[in-house]
């Protein structure tokens, strides 16, 4: 089923107060039953835990042609127009605004135009895919042509690259606490457990150069 909605371009602007605050982004409306059966290009979404190595393997994925969308750039790019500061705090703010406006599957909503475009020249591979609705959603929507790839590492393996990264680092507080809130709060475990690949990543880049390989050979067979 084609997009629709109530303006030209499939979108309009909307406004929702949280916590005192008002934040504005574009509402897209669209079918929960999409699917479109003309898709011969992939579109795979890389999940996992904070720190367990998705955008390094999501990186590894456009290094072999895939076109690579990061969810979270929804998110960095309302920081940037407000004015605020780019940590853990200001995210998880956004996130909940966003997420309390538009439902659960709202970034995999706001950023459908953007893999419908980037899927007329390549595979996709998206980088930041986290709820339970969002995997229903595109699942629905490309049937076949969508595949979960999940990343592993334990949390003690995740939390100390969190607290040595220099950027979006954490403390192991911080880190312990968004583990918590995105399992209760954003059904993140679905989309993991439920994933076509599982790759671990506990030890040496060379190891996960290597297991993608392997999966990106798999899925395009």
């Amino acid at each position: 089923m084609p997009i629709t909605s109530t303006s030209p371009g499939n979108h309009i602007t909307n406004a929702v107060e949280y916590k005192g605050e008002s934040l504005r982004f574009p509402f897209v409306f669209i079918s929960p039953v999409s699917y479109n059966e003309d898709v011969t290009m992939k579109v795979i979404a890389i999940v996992g835990m904070t720190g367990a190595g998705k955008s390094e393997v999501a990186k590894l994925f456009a290094e072999n042609g895939f076109s690579k969308i990061r969810f979270g750039d929804v998110t960095d790019k309302e920081i940037k127009k407000r004015g605020l500061e780019l940590n853990e705090a200001n995210e998880r703010r956004i996130r909940e605004l966003l997420r309390k406006e538009q439902g659960m599957a709202a970034y995999a909503k706001l950023n459908l135009p953007m893999i419908d475009s980037a899927l007329k020249m390549s595979d996709v591979v998206i980088d930041g895919l986290y709820s339970w609705e969002e995997y229903v959603f595109l699942k629905g929507h490309y049937g076949e042509s969508f595949a979960v790839v999940a990343v592993w590492a334990s949390p003690k393996t995740r939390y100390t690259r969190l607290t040595s990264r220099q950027l979006r680092g954490l403390t192991k507080e911080d880190a312990a606490s968004r583990d918590k809130a995105e399992i209760e709060n954003i059904n993140k475990g679905g989309p993991i457990a439920m994933a076509d690949f599982t790759i671990l990543n506990e030890h040496f880049l060379d190891d996960l150069e290597k297991e993608v390989t392997k999966v990106i050979s798999w899925l395009r067979e």
